[in-house]
């Protein structure tokens, strides 16, 4: 039998296998949960509690690519850039919803003295040495620019306008508030400001100079009134010599 178990081949199956045939036995059929138990497993539902951090702040940002511009974005770039290189005066202005009439009502008395309005283009105010005023754009902005410091006739126009309010300017390099812009308002015109200083400058040399002659104009009059009295004392004592003459041709 060993010999015989030894001789069997690796692989060999035996001639007759018993197969069972049919289907397996069902038994669990399947049912709807019921309601009660469906709300039951919503509300116990484990719902995973949200970063603290959100991810769009962790995961690097993409760089956009930058997209040529054309046609009338091209153009509105220019006129922006021009604005802020040919103008002393840019005040930032918050922009609410009023009617065209009003717009151009106020476009008018601005234009009366050399203001004008520009909307502006964020990207060219981020890439200029204005990039300072970027904090002032936090809704519907517009520039008033003009080529003088006229912030105070700009502060009379933009008082009858209530749907337009000043955040904030940068006159002649330098950025104000509003209460800066009204306080610069309240200065008076250049003009005036150099013939003060003009005056100021000039007194000073004048009272210099008359501090410096006062000495001797004082020993000046003192020598004249000196001689002045010599010259009452010489006619006291005796008659000048132009008169005896005649005196003594009328006695004889």
């Amino acid at each position: 039998e060993q010999a015989a178990r030894c001789s069997v081949p690796a692989g060999w199956l035996p001639a007759l296998q018993l197969v069972r045939r049919g289907s397996k036995a069902v038994t669990r059929h399947w049912k709807a949960m019921h309601f009660q138990r469906q709300k039951l497993m919503a509300v116990t539902e484990y719902i995973a509690p949200r970063p603290a951090v959100p991810e769009r702040c962790l995961a690097p940002r993409r760089k956009v690519e930058e997209e040529e511009e054309y046609g009338y974005a091209r153009l509105l770039r220019q006129q922006v850039e021009e604005a802020f290189r040919n103008n002393r005066m840019i005040a930032v202005c918050q922009y609410n919803s009023m009617s065209g009439e009003d717009m151009m009502l106020m476009r008018h008395y601005l234009r009366k003295h050399n203001i004008e309005v520009k909307f502006i283009v964020r990207p060219v105010l981020s890439q200029s040495r204005y990039k300072n005023l970027l904090p002032l754009f936090v809704s519907r902005n517009i520039l008033l620019v003009s080529p003088e410091t006229k912030a105070k006739e700009m502060l009379r126009v933009l008082k009858g306008v209530p749907q337009v309010n000043l955040l904030g300017a940068c006159i002649d390099d330098t950025i104000l508030s509003r209460q800066g812009v009204e306080n610069f308002a309240k200065l008076p015109s250049l003009e005036s400001s150099q013939g003060q200083t003009l005056g100021t400058l000039a007194l000073l040399p004048s009272q210099t100079c008359s501090m410096l002659q006062h000495g001797a104009a004082h020993l000046a009059a003192l020598l004249d009134g000196h001689i002045q009295q010599l010259q009452a004392g010489a006619g006291e004592t005796g008659s000048p010599a132009g008169t005896e003459p005649a005196q003594s041709s009328g006695t004889q």
